[in-house]
């Protein structure tokens, strides 16, 4: 039924779009197309599940994706846009990997499965009014207006919200943004997006508010508020889970959903640049809180700043610190992270890997280098330290002790012949097992886009 719904809709953008163009409305279609591949290689004991070397089939993950957009003039300051998705393997997992890295179902039970899969990933109309413009349906959000609820960019495809989006520039320097988010829609991101270590998401909606002000010199300030409903788990139905070594199929119980009141949430953020500035210096601060209105959670307070120079015209130096306190009271925190089921969180630390380590009850510190090398593309050189509490997303066992880490990320970027490739290295240790009984880990993870 899912397959025939999504197909309809397919075709039901192929007649308006020819219906659209018979009355003279303006269409634009583009895309991109994508193949998306990673796998990763552990140490732990020979005979603990997922302790697989690179390239190993049970430790590797594809896809082949396309999207088409469709966006539409349709006069009397009306738009309309669409996205057709598409996310397979091209047969991959019959030798190659054993999972796909990202599915068209949002839903999350579904990311190991290998079956072709089409979602309309957006579909909105958008109404613009003197210095106002409103957007209704299934969107993005960019994190530089929605920090704690956006459309994430490091996997195959981004996630989209179904959300109604007003944004205002009346003021001078100004821009109002004010959202009504009915939650990620489109795609899943991946298993580990949870907020709280107990696996606590935010279930129903959230009210947004966003204020981004440039009238300081060099400086861009931007406060977002979020009134965020129903922290909780949405629950599992009765399943089975196979041992990728043995193929021994084991029962899992259902689970039932969760539901705590939900919570508020603020965000600043100020970037500094400007062109006066000596070495091309950029620097930003940022920092926030998490404030749940039920007796079950404490607060979650973070704060950071980076610095960034030029030294040479090819090469960019950052610094970066942050810190996301630990609950003194015993009691679950909400960690700094995408709200919509994402993964990754606005904290100027998080690399490509990081995020769980980063999140909650952390120290961290990271160092990044950027080097160009004209069209032959560019090298990033990346390391963080976490110093991590007993709440961290990471920790062993709940002890007194967190589970400190370190990751080093070695990048390549190159356009060649109309397409974007990345190839990236992915060192990760920590100080203790995790509960893979882990204490490093090495990611490849290699991807080619073409825009059209």
């Amino acid at each position: 039924m899912k397959k025939t719904l999504v197909s309809l809709a397919a075709a039901s953008l192929i007649v308006t779009s020819a219906m659209a163009a018979d009355k003279g409305i303006d269409i634009t279609t583009t895309g991109q197309a994508v193949v998306y591949y990673q796998t990763s290689q552990n140490n732990g004991d020979d005979n603990t599940p997922g302790s697989y070397d690179l390239l190993d089939k049970r430790a590797s993950s594809a896809n082949v994706g396309v999207q088409l957009n469709l966006n539409a003039d349709l006069k009397n300051n009306f738009t309309f846009g669409s996205q057709l998705t598409y996310l397979g393997t091209a047969g991959l997992e019959k030798n190659l990997v054993s999972g796909v890295r990202q599915t068209a179902d949002a839903d999350a039970t579904q990311a190991g499965n290998t079956t072709t899969e089409l979602a309309l990933t957006k579909i909105f109309v958008a109404k613009k009014v003197a210095n106002t413009t409103v957007k209704i349906g299934r969107q993005e959000l960019p994190k530089s207006l929605s920090p704690l609820a956006f459309s994430e960019g490091w996997n195959v495809f981004k996630n989209t919200f179904d959300a109604i989006l007003v944004v205002n520039t009346d003021i001078p320097k100004t821009t109002l943004v004010g959202a009504y988010v009915a939650g990620g829609t489109g795609m899943t991101l991946g298993t580990t997006g949870n907020l709280t270590a107990g696996g606590e998401d935010v279930q129903d909606a959230a009210y947004m508010l966003t204020v981004q002000n440039k009238s300081v010199p060099m400086t861009t300030i931007t406060a977002t508020y979020y009134d965020l409903a129903d922290l909780g788990t949405p629950g599992t139905s009765a399943s089975q889970a196979i041992d990728p070594v043995t193929g021994i199929a084991t029962p899992v119980a259902a689970v039932a959903a969760t539901h705590l009141e939900g919570a508020q949430a603020i965000w600043l953020d100020a970037k500094v640049a400007g062109k006066n500035l000596p070495m091309g210096l950029k620097l930003g601060l940022q920092g926030g809180s998490i404030m749940p209105e039920n007796s079950v959670m404490e607060n979650t307070t973070a704060y950071g700043a980076k610095a960034s120079i030029k030294p040479m015209k090819a090469l960019t130096l950052c610094g970066a610190y942050t810190y996301v306190d630990g609950n003194k009271d015993g009691k679950p925190q909400a960690a700094v992270k995408n709200t919509g089921t994402g993964i990754k969180t606005p904290l100027y630390t998080q690399m490509i890997a990081n995020q769980n380590a980063i999140a909650l009850d952390a120290s961290t510190f990271m160092l990044k280098g950027v080097y160009g090398l004209g069209d032959a593309g560019k090298v990033i050189a990346q390391g963080s330290m976490t110093t991590a509490g007993s709440q961290n997303l990471m920790n062993v066992g709940g002890g007194a002790k967190g589970n400190d880490y370190t990751d080093l990320e070695l990048i390549y970027k190159v356009k060649a012949g109309g397409v974007s490739y990345l190839a990236a290295l992915v060192n990760q240790t920590w100080s203790e097992k995790n509960a893979n009984n882990m204490d490093s880990n090495n990611i490849v993870r290699v991807w080619a886009r073409y825009n059209f």
